[in-house]
């Protein structure tokens, strides 16, 4: 203890030293300007400036930067603090992009070459397809949402300008590196968000000179706002203020937060009427998605595979199917073949039950255009009930691209081979092909995704 007290003792007394000598220097050498003395300084070196002789301006040329920096003309009242932007700085500031087109830049880009900066830069938060990732954007899909009580805003489904989608990903995006896209990148960027709202179709090219035939879907759900002559006549005039209305009757109730005040005992008819009120807007048209369902709905118009599983899923029929045609006899096998007797109760059982639940997770990087399993739809991809086995390009309802019928009429069936190659690469095993997603890299996620197509034979 004694030790650490010589060892305490002095240091405090030294910091205290040092402290205290500091705070004697700084009262004796620092002294405040006084008030009157700060305006006289100010105002004498305002006029000093304002009153130099023109041969200054004379002088030797200063940097560029630093002969444009005169004061700019002071207001009533001023200080005469700042300078007239530059012209380069005006031009940076300058970047907005109306309606028809005005302010665009020369320049152009494609579908394809959009999907490429897509997935590089923006997929990571918004999705392959738009789709979103966590509660990033969602930029595809919500067709027919708007008048649900959880509507899905996208630019396809509630975006009515196309000048809106190229201002603010030339403004602000990607993330964290705003403006750093040149012009031929944002507009295949557009163009690639319009394929997947089927706006468009993966040939199209966006440019300054086509910008102005785009027409987004729900451009006339949208008006001139009209309130500065409907409205504000009725609010400026002047208010009642007492015995304004003769009765006041509660007829609807707020569907999603019951705010509207009144007491608990006997409103049965109004506690009715909130509930038809809140049925009828839960309520979605015959066949309409639900909200999450629409979050994949608008995408690339598929053909039948616009999704790995879309593509792959695009024609193929459970491999039930296969089996039973690979072995119509194995009810009876024949004496001496003890294999094939073993065979048949395997393709009986089905997949891997472990295979399939992984293919179920695997699945989900399709299910933004694809569905399986029981009242599975058509979307911008094939529902993919029974697509083991299945000839290509035959799923009921479902819109197919050209070569994907071609190849269903040439013979093509997605066995477990084709369904293999189809989703390791989809662009590459059909030239043609609408499915925008760029295949799955892994062997055991292909081998997954086919047992668990398998699975959902139809």
């Amino acid at each position: 203890m004694s030790k650490f007290l010589k060892i305490l003792a002095p240091a405090t007394a030294g910091t205290a030293s040092v402290l205290t000598l500091a705070y004697v220097l700084a009262d004796q050498f620092v002294v405040d300007m006084p008030a009157p003395a700060r305006v006289s300084f100010v105002s004498a070196a305002n006029a000093q400036e304002a009153e130099a002789p023109a041969a200054d301006t004379e002088a030797p040329a200063a940097p560029q930067m630093a002969v444009a920096e005169t004061p700019a003309p002071a207001r009533d009242g001023g200080y005469g603090l700042g300078r007239e932007a530059l012209p380069e700085e005006i031009a940076a500031w300058d970047i907005d992009v109306r309606p028809d087109g005005q302010g665009l830049p020369e320049g152009s880009g494609d579908v394809w070459t959009g999907e490429e900066v897509f997935v590089e830069k923006c997929a990571a938060c918004h999705g392959d397809f738009g789709e979103a990732v966590g509660r990033w954007p969602q930029l595809a899909g919500g067709d027919g949402t708007l008048e649900r009580k959880d509507p899905v805003k996208t630019v396809g489904s509630y975006w009515p300008y196309l000048s809106t989608v190229y201002d603010y990903v030339h403004r602000a995006m990607p993330f964290g590196d705003a403006q750093s896209l040149e012009p031929d990148e944002v507009y295949a960027l557009t163009a690639y968000l319009l394929y997947l709202n089927n706006v468009v179709e993966d040939d199209f090219v966006l440019s300054n000179e086509t910008f102005a035939e785009v027409e987004m879907p729900n451009e006339d759900g949208f008006k001139p706002d009209d309130r500065p002559e409907t409205e504000l006549p009725k609010f400026a005039a002047e208010a009642c203020m007492s015995d304004c209305k003769g009765e006041v009757e509660i007829t609807m109730r707020a569907a999603v937060l019951d705010v509207t005040p009144g007491s608990s005992e006997g409103d049965a008819e109004v506690e009715d009427t909130a509930i038809e009120v809140e049925d009828s807007t839960e309520t979605q048209p015959a066949g309409a998605e639900t909200a999450e369902a629409a979050v994949g709905n608008n995408q690339p118009t598929a053909e039948a595979g616009d999704t790995p599983a879309e593509n792959a899923a695009e024609e193929a029929a459970p491999a039930g199917g296969d089996a039973s045609e690979a072995a119509p006899d194995a009810g009876a096998p024949a004496e001496g073949a003890p294999v094939e007797e073993a065979a048949a109760p395997d393709a009986s059982a089905g997949p891997d039950p472990e295979l399939v639940a992984a293919g179920e997770r695997v699945f989900k990087k399709c299910s933004a255009c694809h569905q399986v399993g029981e009242n599975a739809k058509n979307r911008s991809g094939p529902q993919l009930n029974g697509i083991v086995g299945r000839t290509a390009g035959t799923a009921e309802g479902f819109r197919y691209s050209g070569v994907m019928e071609e190849a269903g009429s040439g013979g093509l069936a997605w066995d477990h081979g084709a369904l293999a190659g189809f989703l390791a690469d989809p662009r590459g095993y059909m030239k043609g092909t609408k499915m925008s997603f760029a295949g799955l890299r892994s062997d055991e996620d292909i081998a997954a995704v086919i047992a668990y197509l398998e699975a959902h034979g139809g």
